[in-house]
């Protein structure tokens, strides 16, 4: 597929000439059709919401339009909350996730209502101390831990990653789960595609709902939609793996983990 450029050449060279350069063009065209295209994808789910990373384009015009569609605002920082704020977006409509967080930072998101969403174990003592109590509504990142390397070497070292919660850490803290690890070459098409590189984690609440999912392979970006897709449905394990999945597939695995999760794998 050619892909083609939003303008011509000729209409650049018209801009240039007009407005001193160098400078940003943006596609707000394309911008609305793909905001809109994500929006009508998940209208089923009446809970769903995309939160756009500030810090990727800080550019209040830009962030107004998403916020068109429904977009809320993920910020890293008191100024991305400060600008989210200036825009008109409060409570829900943000999530604060940063790491290595000031006080202040916390007490700021709190304001407005923020979501927020922790980095470090560490930083549970923090907010509650810092807040006088832990907000009714609060996330946190989870690291799955171990070592992971593919040949290209682009895939890094989670092990060594400081990014969410342990489930060491997770384990400290009393909370009740259980976790379902396979490697993707339980799955044969895994292994004729990609020598079966990688792994899938599934973390379960006692009741078998979904808590967290990890998922390390050169499929990863699309096998992680299909448990997003089950925790939007608030679908159990046993229910996530009891859909219909093509054969042979890599997506198979989806389908193995979560029966793993139910004591009833069939490949392991």
């Amino acid at each position: 597929m050619i892909k083609k450029p939003f303008t011509t050449k000729e209409k650049l060279e018209e801009i240039a000439e007009k407005y001193p350069t160098p400078f940003h063009i943006y596609d707000e065209a394309g911008i609305r059709k793909n905001a809109e295209a994500l929006k009508q994808a998940f209208s089923w789910n009446k809970g769903f919401k995309e939160y756009f990373a500030v810090k990727a384009t800080p550019n209040p015009f830009l962030i107004e339009i998403l916020r068109e569609y429904g977009c809320g605002c993920d910020c890293s920082s008191k100024t991305e909350l400060m600008l989210s704020k200036a825009i008109g977006a409060v409570g829900e409509d943000i999530m604060f996730s940063s790491n290595d967080t000031p006080a202040e930072e916390f007490k700021y998101a709190a304001s407005l209502g923020a979501t927020i969403n922790l980095d470090d174990i560490t930083h549970i003592e923090v907010l509650e101390k810092t807040l006088g109590k832990l907000p009714k509504r609060l996330s946190c990142r989870y690291n799955p831990g171990g070592y992971f390397q593919i040949a290209n070497s682009i895939m890094d070292n989670p092990g060594d990653a400081k990014y969410g919660m342990t489930t060491e850490q997770l384990k400290s803290e009393n909370i009740k789960f259980k976790t379902s690890k396979l490697p993707l070459k339980v799955i044969a098409k895994a292994i004729i595609e990609d020598d079966g590189q990688g792994f899938i984690k599934l973390n379960t609440a006692e009741n078998g709902d979904i808590l967290s999912a990890t998922i390390v392979g050169a499929h990863a970006t699309e096998l992680i939609n299909q448990i997003s897709l089950a925790k939007f449905m608030n679908a159990s394990a046993l229910e996530m793996s009891s859909a219909t999945i093509a054969h042979p597939s890599v997506g198979e695995i989806i389908k193995e983990v979560g029966l793993d999760a139910s004591d009833i794998a069939i490949h392991v």
